[in-house]
């Protein structure tokens, strides 16, 4: 089984090259200065994984179509824009090795710029007429700022539960993937069950991902992101909830405090981080992201056997196992 993105890539090789022409449209302005950041943008892009979960999820329940370029175009455009807003938030002046467009040409700009792929988006969609595809991504856009905001209004309390937990990354991560797997199918079939089937398994993907993402926090394995980020940022990942509840009362109001109070202590964040290790909040974790990944095999194989859902299983596998 061939594993690399470009294997991944194969059925849907033509569609993805097609792809770029199509988006590099869709982000083109007569502003010259919107011009060259958006050309800034395009040049920077990542590892084109969610147009691939567009395309294949597409192939795997019809012929892809002009919709289906739409759908992977609006996902881009919406996603893009999430991040240049995400860069100003944060504060962040770089993103993959790059620049963020707030470091090179300031807020105001990158906040401006945002908002005009957002609307770029919304104007896609209409053009063509797609407004199932306009619908299921404005309504991820919702619960992606609704995820954000949740997460913020309880860093501030620190006292997740899992239920709480599911709930944000649900919003907020997993809501990206899922309306990629969504729209990608709405661009090929009319089957409301397939498209459903699709969201979920999306869902599940997107839940997997971010699971993945918390372990790196505890460097179970030697990656880019630094050790303690998410402890840093005072964000509570599921290693950490799963320590917290098995912790005695005493431990457990000594690492939270730990949190709330010294999270730019190096030293304490490394407690934190050993206080986890040594709880078994890892395996838990790594069990929770199997999980979901599993189920959401069993949503892909009520597909029939093909090259396309081969693709979409070795893609998930990509996305999930990766070093970061």
């Amino acid at each position: 089984m061939g594993n690399s993105l470009q294997s991944i890539q194969e059925p849907i090789a033509e569609e993805l090259q097609a792809f770029e022409e199509h988006f590099r449209e869709a982000m083109r302005s007569p502003v010259p200065l919107l011009d060259r950041i958006t050309y800034y943008i395009v040049r920077r892009k990542g590892k084109q994984v969610r147009p691939m979960f567009v395309f294949l999820s597409a192939k795997l329940c019809g012929a892809v179509g002009e919709a289906t370029y739409t759908a992977a175009s609006l996902v881009e455009l919406l996603h893009t824009a999430s991040l240049v807003h995400d860069d100003v938030v944060d504060d962040s002046f770089e993103r993959r090795g790059f620049f963020s467009i707030n470091a090179l040409w300031k807020n105001k700009i990158a906040v401006l710029v945002g908002d005009y792929l957002l609307s770029q988006g919304l104007l896609v969609s209409l053009k063509n007429k797609q407004f199932h595809l306009l619908e299921i991504l404005t309504e991820a856009v919702k619960a992606m700022i609704e995820g954000e905001l949740l997460q913020l209004e309880k860093a501030r309390r620190l006292d997740i539960d899992e239920a709480v937990y599911y709930e944000i990354i649900r919003q907020k991560t997993a809501s990206l993937i899922s309306s990629a797997c969504a729209a990608g199918a709405a661009s090929t079939t009319n089957e409301e069950a397939l498209i459903q089937r699709m969201r979920i398994f999306g869902e599940k993907i997107g839940i997997a991902f971010q699971i993945r993402d918390d372990l790196f926090d505890f460097g179970t394995d030697d990656v880019g992101k630094p050790l303690g980020i998410d402890i840093k940022e005072k964000k509570m990942t599921l290693p950490l909830i799963y320590a917290l509840n098995q912790a005695e009362k005493s431990q457990r109001r000594k690492i939270i405090n730990m949190i709330r109070r010294h999270n730019e202590d190096q030293e304490k964040v490394r407690e934190v981080i050993d206080f986890v290790r040594n709880s078994g909040g890892l395996e838990y974790a790594q069990k929770a992201m199997l999980r979901f990944r599993s189920e959401a095999f069993e949503l892909l194989h009520e597909f029939p056997e093909s090259e396309v859902r081969q693709s979409l299983e070795d893609l998930v596998i990509f996305v999930t196992d990766r070093e970061k």
